[in-house]
């Protein structure tokens, strides 16, 4: 496009997540030990590395291991050992302790923050030559004259609400490499373009979602036990809703609490962070962080659909890795060592094909190969029909789940995942209405001073990146049928309805610069009227440590 620098790389990636950064270290690794040179660049939306990473998280270092050997000595943040596993099914009033699931017993693993590892992979990558451009954001794919992928462009920085150019404005930058990686995260904006275009998902599942909804707190030192990690179903959700929480303690008097939410839910009503507010009420929950304050808040939608929602990854010019394909383990609750694994096969499937004299417009078929041969195909494999289990309620799930566990997910059979996410509503009227108690500013807040702890900021002169494709649509159909649902599942405020003086004249008002990026209405708006396109790079969260 006139006007655009273009720069040229043999391989770039787009997005510096756990997958990204983990097939940019491996593809200079490859080069190093071969004595080749490879261009490798790195594009990440956030302001900085892990600006936009979230997870809980408790971290299993398999993939790690085979990645960086001697992380331990290069000072991996990975500083606080599982020391005991919790499983609670809570009532209203009571909790009772379960036993662990087999998957989510956590010897071995660590409670981390997933940003600050991010942070880290980042130096070492750099440390190999790789280069990063933070607060870029992959704004639109680019195709050579036959088709295939040659790389991306960053959106263009300084342009007006209205779509002209200020004062400020400085074009975008065309990246070109011999392939692309897209290591977006769940639901990329550019990755649900090349799912369409490519038909990737002939032939699959529908993917399925959660959404994950995040606080860091810092506790009295007399409640602290680093090493903690206690997870729970049931109450506040009903049994036909899929979710739970977890409480992670970390050392340095810290502990991560969330809440997730499957995307399926079918009652308009719900709310997904007042269910996490109302959670941490819980009389035998909330003791653990009275006295204490609350320091950091984000949320994250997660692909849960597992191995029968995986699509095709490879097409001409690039390749899918991480949670943009849908890796997450989810009995496990994990999917960065996944993620991480997905990045490293996608790099020795590409150097091979960059090295091996094959044509740069063809697609990198081996990667997809390889990752069938590899553990992690084996381990979603083995999961994959407990996600499912879980659509006729928690009671059946679990039954379900304990069978699959004790055959060691050897089923003759294979479950399925037979609607998307926003399908599922049923309409207001067929649905109870949910009573959310008023926030207490101790342990439960409201969600513009949480947003205010996500450090979320966009230029506010910049097209609207929350974008309609009808704009009546929100009225006619959402508030009409639906008692607009976008504005409770939206964690951070974005959508409310106003209304005139006389409490007529309803519209839908989008707050964008609340957004933090989880993606949520992208995937559940009912009609798919909302469609979420890049903002400006450096804009959205911030999120210190989660």
């Amino acid at each position: 496009m006139s006007g655009r620098e273009s720069l040229e790389f043999d391989v770039l990636v787009v997005g510096a997540g756990p997958s990204g950064l983990s097939a940019a270290i491996r593809l200079k690794q490859l080069a190093q030990d071969s004595g080749k040179e490879l261009s490798v660049c790195v594009i990440e939306k956030g302001s900085e590395v892990g600006a936009h990473l979230l997870s809980g998280a408790v971290f299993e270092p398999h993939a790690l291991d085979e990645l960086i050997p001697d992380w331990r000595d290069k000072g991996a943040p990975l500083d606080t050992p599982a020391k005991e596993d919790r499983f609670l099914f809570l009532t209203e009033a009571k909790a009772f302790r379960l036993p662990t699931p087999p998957q989510m017993h956590n010897a071995g693993n660590f409670i981390i923050s997933l940003g600050n590892l991010g942070r880290w992979l980042g130096q070492q990558a750099e440390h190999l030559g790789v280069e990063i451009y933070a607060g870029f954001a992959g704004a639109e794919v680019l195709y050579d004259p036959w088709g295939a992928v040659k790389g991306v462009a960053t959106g263009d920085m300084g342009i007006g609400k209205n779509g002209e150019p200020t004062g400020n404005h400085t074009p975008g930058v065309e990246l070109h490499a011999k392939q692309t990686v897209f290591a977006e995260g769940c639901r990329g904006s550019l990755t649900k373009t090349l799912m369409a275009r490519f038909n990737l998902r002939d032939g699959v599942d529908p993917q399925t979602y959660g959404l994950g909804i995040k606080e860091l707190w810092e506790i009295d030192p007399a409640k602290s036990n680093p090493g903690l990690i206690e997870h729970s179903i049931g109450w506040p959700l009903t049994p036909d809703t899929y979710g739970g929480s977890f409480l992670y303690h970390l050392s340095g008097n810290l502990v991560s609490v969330g809440f997730v939410v499957g995307l399926d839910y079918s009652n308009p009503h719900l709310s997904p962070f007042e269910e996490f507010q109302r959670y941490k009420t819980h009389p035998t929950i909330r003791p653990t962080f009275e006295g204490g304050r609350r320091l950091a808040y984000g949320a994250r939608a997660l692909s849960e659909g597992g191995f029968q929602s995986i699509p095709k990854l490879a097409f001409p010019g690039g390749l899918i890795v991480g949670d943009g394909a849908g890796f997450l383990n989810v009995p496990k609750i994990k999917g960065n060592h996944t993620a991480m694994k997905s990045g490293i096969v996608a790099a020795e499937a590409v150097f091979e094909h960059l090295t091996g004299g094959g044509d740069d417009g063809r697609e990198v078929t081996e990667y997809q190969a390889r990752l069938r041969r590899s553990w992690v195909w084996d381990e979603l494999y083995r999961v994959r029909n407990i996600r499912p289990g879980f659509r006729k309620g928690l009671w059946a799930g679990l039954a379900n789940a304990a069978y699959e566990t004790a055959v060691g997910g050897r089923s003759p059979w294979t479950l399925h995942h037979k609607h998307p996410d926003h399908a599922t509503l049923k309409k207001a009227g067929d649905a109870p209405p949910i009573a959310y108690p008023k926030p207490d500013g101790k342990v439960s807040f409201d969600r513009l001073s949480s947003v205010y702890l996500s450090n979320t900021n966009h230029e506010e002169d910049q097209p609207p990146h929350l974008t309609l494709k009808d704009a009546e649509t929100p009225i006619r159909v959402n508030l009409a049928l639906y008692d607009a649902p976008e504005t409770r599942y939206c964690p951070a405020g974005v959508y409310e309805i106003v209304r005139s003086g006389d409490g007529g004249d309803p519209r839908l008002r989008i707050n964008a610069q609340n957004c933090v990026h989880c993606k949520t209405c992208d995937i559940k708006d009912l009609t798919q009227n909302i469609d979420w396109v890049t903002p400006e790079g450096g804009g959205g969260p911030n999120y210190p440590g989660l």
